[in-house]
């Protein structure tokens, strides 16, 4: 790779940043081959169906609308999203290069599902509403081309520094303020292959579902070094999945070693989303 590709490299992620810091959420359009997204696609449907017959294998975001936590290996394209040089690259630029990857999962809403209430998925830290630091990266991966049928992820653009400490949960704003983040909601279209990065503060809701094609999107949960806690987050891995990983992916892991996977119990539950926004 020439230096001139690398400068430009370093320009372009320098400027993906900045989109970042002012709205909270920024995309690489066609960073993976469609072939690609169609197997994760598949990955994350195959998780779904078998995750929603046992109890505590899904976590209601509102009607039709679920959330599963995979472990990495279900996932056949793990080590190539995780080592994506954007992906990488935005990770090291916003919290450091001792970053640690803690969570993959995915949302899928189904015909049926409601606009959610306006919400950020958890309390903003101080380092964020007062000091303006981003300490937690979600990469979100759509499995399929979205269109306005399917209930687009609609994004209120500049919110991620908004205080919130005097809504319910420091999530759920009142009504009342709703119309602030309509007034700057954008909804997005993402393409097979398009990769977006943003913070999970940023004031964001799912729309309504109208179309029978489910739209599922994988989320790749990322935090700071020093932010890594084992007791929020419990990525699991058998030990010949760990060990075949390349060292710096390996490295890079918040994780347990384990002989044998056991199928995951949901533990990050949204009381606001449940019911949906009507």
């Amino acid at each position: 790779m020439s230096s001139i590709t690398l400068a430009a490299s370093d320009r372009e992620i320098a400027s993906d940043v900045e989109t970042l810091q002012r709205d909270g959420s920024v995309a690489r359009k066609g960073a993976f081959e469609r072939d690609w997204v169609e197997r994760v696609r598949e990955d994350m449907m195959t998780a779904f169906w078998a995750a929603i017959q046992r109890p505590g294998g899904t976590i209601g975001r509102g009607p039709r609308r679920w959330y599963v936590e995979m472990h990495p290996e279900e996932m056949s394209g793990f080590v190539d999203l995780v080592s994506h040089p954007w992906v990488v690259a935005m990770s090291t630029a916003v919290l450091g290069r001792d970053y640690r990857i803690v969570e993959v999962g995915f949302d899928v809403p189904f015909q049926g599902a409601k606009n959610q209430p306006w919400h950020r998925d958890f309390a903003s830290p101080p380092e964020t509403y007062r000091d303006h630091r981003i300490t937690s990266l979600a990469f979100n991966l759509t499995g399929v081309d979205v269109t306005e049928e399917m209930g687009p992820f609609e994004i209120a653009i500049g919110t991620q520094w908004d205080d919130g400490r005097g809504w319910k949960h420091e999530m759920f704003p009142s009504r009342e303020l709703w119309s602030r983040f309509a007034e700057r909601g954008v909804r997005k279209y993402p393409r097979m292959g398009d990769i977006s990065c943003r913070t999970a503060l940023t004031m964001h809701r799912g729309t309504a579902h109208g179309s029978p094609v489910a739209r599922p999107v994988l989320i790749l949960g990322v935090v700071r070094g020093d932010g890594a806690n084992p007791d929020e987050h419990d990525l699991a891995l058998t030990r010949d999945f760990h060990d075949g990983l390349p060292t710096d992916v390996r490295d890079r892991l918040l994780c347990r070693v384990v002989d044998e996977l056991t199928p995951i119990s949901q533990r990050h539950d949204i009381e606001g989303l449940v019911m949906g926004e009507d």
